[in-house]
């Protein structure tokens, strides 16, 4: 039995690791907010931030509008796509038993896709459609989502009870699927529907507002909530099913939460933004490789890291190539793929 010493200890570990990466967004936060093709100084950010005016350089009411309905919604809505997406990552990874799992999985992302890209492509074609506009895209891409997973559920579940092993072949299966309907409608597409596409499907936050930061984060808060609520189950469930279910843990219960909670949160981020790739991937996978497999840590500091690196990822996006702006599905794969590539290279280098 563990000692009241180290239970202390361990928990003053988890608290200052949540903590410093709590302070690592607020400050990134105010330097992204700084950054772009109209440079403020952060002294005028504090100003904004804390709503008082520090020193004699006041903030202007242009630089007060371009901060409070340009930069900020962005940022945030930055923030909580990619701590949404890290989440589902690190809940399907202990779910699954398996930290190479994320959130495409399941078949959200695919799913999201094709109904975005049919919506694209013949959406204009018929009249209440057209009308609907990009809010009509949003709703296709997280309805589309959400069968998707319904159907990997289905496919994967009998007698009221999921296997594991079947779910993540049917996620194989219909990802497949979904990616050959996808080729076939764009087989159809204009070059407008298939530029649209494309650039969808690299994942941008530019389109951001007030407005869109409200959806997401009421969608978000009730499944964010539930999946955070799971740490005990599976950190049970990482010695097997079945001593999770004797240690008292609703196994099929917690199976429901994780894949619906993921599904919620994964399709309302692919609806707004488009598919971001690695985030779900590499952030759960590297802070077990940093602090270990507990999901007391790792599922609040995936939301936190996740945030991070999406932050990092939309601020390089609009200043590298200012005053344009690069997809940011391409930042977080330049950034994913290297990591990977070094951590394979690292299991090579162990088992030789």
């Amino acid at each position: 039995m563990p000692s009241l010493v180290t239970i202390s200890t361990a928990s003053q570990k988890r608290s200052l690791t949540l903590v410093g990466l709590g302070g690592i967004l607020v400050f990134l936060l105010a330097i992204s907010l700084s950054l772009g093709a109209f440079p403020i100084s952060i002294g005028k950010v504090f100003q904004f931030l804390m709503g008082v005016q520090l020193g004699n350089e006041a903030l202007t009411i242009q630089e007060h509008n371009v901060l409070l309905q340009i930069r900020l919604p962005r940022i945030v809505m930055a923030m909580l796509v990619g701590g949404s997406l890290s989440l589902a990552g690190a809940a399907l990874q202990g779910l699954f038993r398996n930290p190479l799992v994320e959130p495409g999985l399941i078949g959200v992302s695919s799913g999201s896709a094709l109904f975005a890209v049919v919506y694209i492509v013949f959406g204009s074609s018929v009249a209440w459609l057209a009308w609907m506009g990009k809010v009509g895209l949003a709703l296709f891409a997280f309805v589309g989502g959400l069968v998707n997973t319904a159907l990997v559920y289905k496919l994967s579940s009998k007698a009221g009870k999921t296997d594991i092993s079947l779910l993540i072949l049917a996620g194989v299966a219909l990802n497949a699927l979904a990616g050959a309907l996808i080729g076939l409608a764009i087989f159809y597409a204009d070059d407008a529907a298939l530029r649209n596409f494309t650039f969808w499907s690299l994942g941008d936050v530019g389109g951001a507002n007030w407005h869109k930061v409200l959806i997401l984060a009421l969608i978000s808060v009730l499944p964010v909530g539930l999946i955070l609520g799971q740490y005990q189950a599976l950190n049970a469930l990482a010695i097997g099913e079945s001593e999770a279910f004797h240690m008292g843990i609703n196994v099929q219960q917690t199976k429901l939460v994780v894949l619906i909670g993921s599904a919620l949160i994964v399709g309302t981020a692919v609806a707004f933004t488009g598919t971001i790739g690695f985030v779900g991937l590499v952030i759960p996978h590297l802070l077990r490789i940093l602090f270990g497999a507990d999901h007391r840590l790792v599922l609040p500091a995936s939301w936190l890291a996740g945030a991070i690196l999406l932050t990092i990822a939309d601020t390089l996006a609009r200043t590298m190539v200012a005053p344009s702006e690069m997809p940011i599905g391409i930042i977080t794969a330049i950034i994913g793929a290297p990591f990977f590539i070094w951590l394979l290279l690292s299991i090579k280098q162990i088992r030789s």
